[in-house]
């Protein structure tokens, strides 16, 4: 894996970069990364604390970490536990038993829940809808750390979004193209 260090008002000394070089190549024994795949850190400095963010695209998604500590090297190490926590999360949520699981939960949850209209701002955003399963779909949203997801469904080919319900559990809008 290679790995881009960037600082922002903070010059990254060879100390610096030799312990965030370190700690992430001990991520390689949880993951197969693609040795083309490039980490970005972003360290920035503010007037009483430092700031540590760690990007890593995988195969199954994207792996991120935001830190704020008053020392770098406590940062880097709260940042890669962090990382390290998404792995395990992930290899969990793999598990046969899990996906059977979620798939009667979606089955029996409904989804009727009433949206207030309100003057809100809105950003526009554009996303590709990925063709993927549902368990996959969810494993990307949790990694993404948002709290929902948009994608196309394998099996019917409609775009389908899956979102974590406050109560707890997913859930998911199946759109129908008339």
């Amino acid at each position: 894996m290679r790995i881009e260090i960037v600082g922002k008002n903070i010059e990254i000394t060879d100390l610096m970069r030799e312990k965030l070089e370190k700690k992430l190549s001990n991520l390689d024994k949880y993951l197969l990364i693609d040795p083309a795949t490039t980490a970005r850190v972003v360290a920035r400095v503010y007037p009483n604390s430092q700031k540590v963010e760690v990007t890593i695209p995988t195969k199954v998604g994207i792996l991120r970490a935001e830190v704020v500590n008053d020392d770098f090297y406590a940062a880097v190490d709260l940042a890669i536990d962090k990382l390290e926590d998404q792995i395990r999360r992930q290899k969990t949520r793999l598990s046969r038993r899990h996906r059977e699981h979620l798939a009667k939960a979606f089955i029996e949850e409904e989804q009727a829940e009433e949206t207030k209209e309100a003057e809100i701002p809105v950003r526009t955003k554009t996303v590709t809808a990925d063709e993927m399963e549902l368990e996959d779909a969810i494993m990307k949203m949790e990694l993404s750390g948002h709290n929902f997801f948009i994608y196309t469904d394998e099996e019917s080919g409609d775009i389908a979004v899956v979102y974590r319900r406050s109560s707890g559990g997913y859930g998911l809008i199946e759109v129908d193209q008339k």
